[in-house]
C-alpha cells in the first residue's frame, strides 16, 4: 500500500463520525444543533460532500456569548497555576491527536500534508507557550510618586469573539485562543465556513484535557449572519480577526456601537527585494517557499518579488525553472509541495489573474494555468515583465502566484517597496548590513525579515500597518489585547489634601 493509500485509509476513520453525525455548534459544553439548519462542507480535493455543518444564526452566538459570560468569572478567578495546568495538557492533548488534525485539515482545506503535520504541532506549541506565561500575565509595576506607591496590574477583558480564515484554521486558531484562555478571558470562536473540521477537534481536544464547559464555544455559521452577531453582540467585549481586509473594515463598523475592542491581522501584498549582492542560491530557496508553499493562500506570502535589473535575467531563469518543478498533487501525497485551492469561487479569482496579467502586458513565465481534472488546482505561476501599477502587483491574489518587478537603485526598490496600501510583511535579501539597517528602517511593514523566510517566534510581535491591520499578537502584546490595565494608589502618608468648601 502506497503512503498515499494509507493516509486515505486513516483519515477515513477520522472522518466516520462527521459523515454520521455532522458537526453541532458546541455551546456551554453540551452539543447544540444551528437554528439556520445545516450546511454542507466539501473537499477541495475532489468536491466530494465531507458532512453536514450546524449552521449558527444570532440565536446560537447569543447563547454562546451568554454561555461564555456565564463562565468567565471563574475562570478569571481560577488560580493561575491551575488555569496552567489546563492548558498545557491541552498543548498535550493536541500532540497526541496530531495525525488526526493534520489529515482533516489537509481534506478540508487543500493543504499539503508536509505543511499540515507541522501546523498542528504548531497548535500544541501554541498552548504550551501560552500556559507558561499564565503565572506572570497578571504581574504589574510599581511607579512610586511622592505621596502615593502606585501599583499596575491587568485583569482579563471578559467574553471575547474570535474569527479565523480557512487557510491553515487550526494554527491560527490557537494563535487567538490560547493567549485569551492564558489571559482568563472566556471566547466565542466562529470559524470560517470553508474549513469547520478543526475547529470541532479542537473544541473536543481542549474540554477533554479539563478546560471547563463555556470557556471555550465554538458557533459555525456565515459571516452575514453569525459573524455579524458576534461583532455586534454586547457581551463580547473584544474581536479578533484574521481574513480580508474589506472584512475587517466592515467588522470595525459593526462593533462601534458597542465599543468593541479589536484586533485585525489581514490581507498583504507583501515583497521580498533580492539585491545583487545577496546569496542568490538561499535568496531563490527563500523566494520559492515563501509564494508557494501552503498554497499560496498565507497572509505573509512575498507575493512581489522586486530583483535589481543586474541579476534578473539570471535570477528569473532559476526562478521559472524551480517553479515549473513544484510537485502538484494530492494533499495526502508525501511528495506533494502544492496542493488544491480551497474552494470554487476562490480558484475563480486567481485564475482570472492569468488573463489580467495578459491583459496588462506582463509574461506568464511559469504556470498561469489550471490542472485539469477533480478539484481546484492550478499551476504555480511566475509573472514577469510586470510593473507595479498592475492589477497583479496591487491586488492581493492570495494564491500561488509571484509578480516579479525590476529595480535599479535601493531608493527606487524602497518606493516601489512601500507603493501598496498593505503592510504586513517585508523580506529584505543583502549581504551589506548598512543597507539592511537603512532599508528596513524606511520600509513600511510590521514584520521583515533579512536574509530569511518567515520564521515565527512566538515572543516577538505578529502583526501589520497600513491596510494589513491593527494590533500585534505574541508574548505580552497578546496579553495586552485579552486584558485591560488597572492603576491602584495607595497614600504613603497624610499628604495635603486641597479643602473646598471648608
Amino acid at each position: 500500500m502506497t503512503a498515499l493509500a494509507e493516509n486515505l485509509a486513516r483519515l477515513e476513520g477520522h472522518l466516520a463520525r462527521f459523515r454520521e453525525g455532522g458537526i453541532a455548534n458546541r455551546i456551554a459544553g453540551e452539543d447544540r444543533p444551528g437554528s439556520g439548519g445545516v450546511f454542507r462542507t466539501t473537499s477541495p480535493v475532489d468536491g466530494s460532500a465531507i458532512c453536514d455543518v450546524a449552521c449558527g444564526t444570532a440565536e446560537d452566538i447569543d447563547a454562546a456569548a451568554r454561555a461564555a459570560a456565564d463562565a468567565f468569572p471563574a475562570w478569571r478567578d481560577m488560580a493561575a497555576t491551575e488555569r496552567r495546568r489546563i492548558l498545557t495538557d491541552v498543548a498535550a492533548a493536541i500532540e497526541a491527536r496530531s495525525e488526526e488534525i493534520a489529515l482533516c485539515e489537509c481534506w478540508d482545506t487543500g493543504q499539503a500534508l508536509r505543511f499540515m503535520s507541522k501546523a498542528a504541532l504548531r497548535g500544541a506549541e501554541n498552548f504550551r507557550y501560552f500556559a507558561d506565561q499564565v503565572p506572570g500575565a497578571r504581574d504589574g509595576r510599581h511607579l512610586k510618586s511622592p505621596t502615593l506607591m502606585n501599583i499596575t496590574t491587568r485583569v482579563p477583558i471578559g467574553p471575547v469573539g474570535v474569527i479565523t480564515p480557512w487557510n491553515t484554521p487550526f494554527m491560527l486558531s490557537t494563535w487567538k485562543i490560547a493567549p485569551a484562555l492564558a489571559a482568563g478571558c472566556t471566547v466565542v470562536h466562529k470559524p470560517a465556513e470553508a474549513s469547520p473540521l478543526t475547529a470541532r477537534l479542537l473544541v473536543e481536544i481542549a474540554e477533554g484535557a479539563g478546560l471547563p464547559p463555556g470557556v471555550l464555544n465554538t458557533v459555525n455559521g456565515f459571516g452575514e449572519d453569525a459573524g455579524r452577531a458576534l461583532t455586534e453582540h454586547p457581551l463580547i467585549r473584544a474581536i479578533a480577526f484574521v481574513g480580508e481586509t474589506r472584512t475587517g473594515s466592515l467588522i470595525m463598523r459593526q462593533g462601534a456601537d458597542t465599543l468593541k475592542r479589536l484586533h485585525f491581522e489581514l490581507g498583504g501584498k507583501n515583497p521580498v527585494i533580492v539585491f545583487d549582492d545577496a546569496d542568490l542560491d538561499r535568496a531563490l530557496d527563500a523566494v520559492v517557499f515563501m509564494i508557494y508553499s501552503l498554497n499560496g493562500e498565507r497572509c505573509t506570502s512575498s507575493s512581489r518579488l522586486l530583483i535589481q535589473d543586474t541579476i534578473r535575467a539570471e535570477f528569473e531563469a532559476r526562478l521559472a525553472e524551480r517553479v515549473n518543478r513544484i510537485r502538484v498533487g494530492h494533499p495526502l501525497d508525501p511528495a506533494t509541495e502544492m496542493g488544491p485551492l480551497i474552494g470554487a469561487e476562490h480558484y475563480a479569482k486567481v485564475t482570472g489573474y492569468f488573463d489580467i496579467a495578459r491583459q496588462e502586458g506582463a509574461t506568464i513565465a511559469a504556470g498561469g494555468e489550471a490542472v485539469e481534472g477533480a478539484g481546484f488546482y492550478v499551476r504555480p505561476t511566475l509573472i514577469t515583465d510586470a510593473t507595479n501599477d498592475m492589477r497583479i502587483a496591487r491586488e492581493e491574489i492570495f494564491g500561488p502566484v509571484l509578480t516579479s518587478i525590476p529595480f535599479a537603485t535601493e531608493e527606487e526598490a524602497l518606493a516601489i517597496a512601500n507603493d501598496t496600501p498593505y503592510g504586513l510583511t517585508g523580506y529584505v535579501w543583502t549581504s551589506d548590513l548598512t543597507r539592511a539597517i537603512r532599508f528596513t528602517d524606511r520600509l513600511e511593514a510590521g514584520m521583515i525579515w533579512v536574509n530569511s523566510e518567515n520564521v515565527r517566534h512566538l515572543p516577538t510581535p505578529f502583526g501589520g500597518v497600513k491596510a494589513s491591520g491593527i494590533g500585534r499578537d505574541g508574548g505580552d502584546w497578546s496579553f495586552e489585547f485579552y486584558m485591560e490595565q488597572k492603576h491602584i494608589g495607595f497614600a504613603t502618608g497624610a499628604h495635603r489634601i486641597p479643602r473646598l468648601g471648608a
